[in-house]
């Protein structure tokens, strides 16, 4: 069964612990909500440390840099 939560009258929503666990969220992360059609979209925040080398080896060819704006 598909674990659900109730919309308190503070408008606050407890996470399940079942979702909690499987996606390592922890108390006091911060998070954003990105609307999506009639539904929303939760993603925590990231650290600066968890975006390090994302980039890593990323093709830079085609790359616009602020010569190419009007």
């Amino acid at each position: 069964m598909t674990p659900t939560a109730t919309l308190s009258s503070k408008y606050q929503i407890s996470v399940p612990k079942a979702i909690r666990d499987d996606l390592h969220w922890e108390a006091g992360q911060e998070f954003v909500f990105i609307l999506k059609g009639k539904g929303v979209l939760l993603m925590p925040v990231p650290d600066l440390k968890q975006l390090a080398g994302i980039a890593h080896g990323a093709n830079a060819d085609g790359y616009r840099d602020r010569q190419d704006r009007y």
